[in-house]
């Protein structure tokens, strides 16, 4: 077991816990203007769990999960039937059914789905790295993607629709498809959009896409100022930060959502350039090390897998920087490791204790 714990990556694991006390230093601030440390008290239980479960996962062989097909699958199809179930079973918060109501806590799958996906994914293609030059694998990965994006899609869900499509292409591009190949799925996806949106979607969903494109022609009483106050956030904390528990915006009720969709916001108020310079050097270290595991593995199902994870956080953390700072719409994606919420943080680490096992078993 010494010998074990000595193959781990300590630079990449410490890196995770500092950014995980990052988001719970801002949780705890934030809540100082509500009075209510609940949610503070929970992420601290939810990283505790994510740890454990990192530390249990990197004594799992990799191998196993590559080699049982059928585990893959049924967590595939399991996924699948989570994300139908939300249509009937989930309660409709602010337009959009993706949580699963069980008591104080809320159960979001699709964050066990981008995952799943990296995993079936990374199966697919490491068994048919030579033969990339077949569109028709092209088009099977595709179906495999298409059946949980649509069904994001209309919950709707465009951020991870987006997150999941941006898995898949990457993915793709780190399989060796072909260029013309990939021309060719670009336009294919194009046209189907325009299908999409003269036959299928409904007024109100045209008006979710068109936000999405066009944040200024969003309800500028509602998004447009939710955003607004998130600039101001940023801009206020400056060089050095306003202080924990000072910040205007964060402590008087400016800014929305500061322990999820708009703790960068929150962060860059109360911690300033120096705070936020702190977190993009973590983020930096955490995905330098997994892209490490991953050019070192002789294997492609792990570097295909370990390379999956890397596009999931470069994904979220450009999307929800992004609309943190009027770059991009408003589209509810947390930042990985900050945002408070159990499944998120929860399902990260165990991807981190699936690419631990990859180090010390490669």
């Amino acid at each position: 077991m010494l010998y074990h714990f000595k193959k781990l990556d300590w630079i990449l694991i410490v890196a995770a816990v500092l950014l995980v006390g990052l988001g719970i230093l801002s949780i705890y601030s934030s809540s100082l203007g509500r009075g209510d440390f609940l949610n503070f008290k929970k992420q601290l239980i939810f990283g505790s769990i994510g740890l454990i479960l990192m530390f249990l996962l990197s004594f799992f062989d990799w191998r196993s999960l590559k080699e049982n097909s059928y585990l893959i699958f049924s967590l595939y199809f399991v996924c699948l039937l989570l994300l139908g179930g939300l249509f009937f079973f989930a309660p409709e918060i602010r337009g959009t059914k993706s949580w699963y109501r069980i008591g104080p806590f809320s159960i979001d799958p699709i964050d066990v789905v981008k995952v799943v996906l990296i995993v079936l994914l990374a199966k697919y293609f490491s068994m048919r790295h030579v033969e990339m030059y077949r569109i028709k694998h092209i088009l099977l990965s595709g179906i495999y993607v298409f059946l949980p994006s649509i069904m994001v899609f209309f919950q709707p869900n465009f951020g991870s629709t987006a997150i999941l499509l941006a898995i898949w292409l990457g993915i793709l591009i780190i399989s060796g498809i072909r260029l013309r190949h990939f021309l060719l799925l670009v336009l294919g996806g194009l046209i189907i959009f325009a299908a999409s949106w003269q036959l299928f979607l409904k007024d109100y969903q045209k008006e979710r896409i068109i936000s999405f494109v066009r944040p200024q022609a969003g309800d500028l009483l509602e998004i447009g100022w939710n955003q607004r106050q998130s600039k101001i956030a940023v801009g206020s904390g400056r060089v050095w930060g306003q202080g924990l528990g000072s910040g205007s915006q964060t402590q008087y009720g400016f800014l929305p959502e500061p322990q999820t969709d708009f703790i960068f916001a929150a962060l860059a108020e109360e911690t300033g350039l120096a705070g936020i310079s702190v977190l993009f050097i973590l983020f930096s270290i955490l995905i330098w090390r997994i892209t490490k595991i991953a050019t070192a593995s002789t294997n492609n199902f792990p570097r295909l897998f370990a390379s999956g994870i890397i596009i999931l956080l470069i994904s979220q953390i450009f999307i929800n920087i992004g609309m943190n700072i009027g770059l991009l719409p408003i589209v509810g994606i947390s930042l990985p490791f900050i945002s408070y919420g159990g499944d998120g943080l929860i399902i990260v680490f165990i991807s981190l204790g699936i690419v631990q096992s990859i180090k010390i078993n490669s």
